[in-house]
Order: C-alpha cells, then sequence, then structure tokens
C-alpha cells in the first residue's frame, strides 16, 4: 500500500511528532524539520503514516492514496 506523502517546509516547526509516529518513513533533517526516509518516500506501507500526519501539530504533512 503506498501513498503520496508531502511535507510542507513552509509549515513544519519540527516538533517531530511525525519521526516519533512512524520513524521508518520519517526523519528530522539537521535543522530539525521533518522529511521522508529516502527510499521510504511512498510510506512503504507502514500503518502510522496516516497517524504520522494527524499527530503533526502544525498539519504539515498531506498524506493521500491508498
Amino acid at each position: 500500500m503506498d501513498y503520496d506523502i508531502t511535507i510542507d517546509r513552509d509549515v513544519c516547526i519540527g516538533a517531530g511528532q511525525c519521526a516519533l509516529a512512524a520513524p521508518g518513513v520519517f526523519t528530522q533533517d539537521d535543522d530539525g524539520f521533518g522529511e521522508l526516509v529516502p527510499g521510504r518516500e511512498e510510506g512503504a506501507g507502514d500503518p502510522m503514516v496516516r497517524e504520522a500526519a494527524r499527530a503533526c501539530p502544525v498539519s504539515a504533512i498531506t498524506v493521500s492514496g491508498a
């Protein structure tokens, strides 16, 4: 089950909730902002992808697809 995942870098505040909820898909860059783990840009079927998007305090993550 693949997803289309986007992180709005203009909105992200670096809270890290995405990386905590789905560490196999999300990580934080050197500045602390959310980014997708290389090679996992489609979520790799991780059931926590949608939960990670819901956990974002500023709704910077959009998940669509499957």
